[in-house]
């Protein structure tokens, strides 16, 4: 209800959550677009993500291979894909977020926790 006792403008409400979802849908392929990029072990291993998670890149500095220790490899390239999927759920968030608020709070899309 309006206040006052009027009845809501249904029409106006249609156009305004066609816009949000529009928005709404811009701003995930934008996500989908955008780069961001983790980091383990001072830079040696550098993994690159989109903002939508989708693990794009990974680069490994030669420093880190050591043959008779490939399990400290395999940590940092957890430890940089692990960064750069954070780095990713903060761009969700600064994209999607107020977005979300504006659909009443919940985002409806799996994964994101706003």
């Amino acid at each position: 209800m309006i206040p006052g006792g009027g009845q809501p403008n249904m029409q106006q409400l249609l156009q305004q959550a066609q816009k949000m979802q529009q928005d709404l849908a811009n701003a995930q392929e934008e996500l989908a677009r955008t780069e961001v990029d983790g980091q383990a072990g001072g830079g040696l291993v550098r993994a690159t993500v989109t903002g939508a998670g989708e693990l794009r890149a990974l680069k490994i500095d030669p420093k880190a291979v050591d043959p008779d220790d490939t399990e400290t490899l395999a940590d940092l390239v957890v430890a940089a894909v692990q960064a750069a999927n954070e780095n990713a759920q903060t761009l969700q968030q600064q994209k999607l977020g107020p977005l979300a608020q504006g659909l009443g709070g919940g985002s409806g899309i799996p994964g994101l926790p706003f």
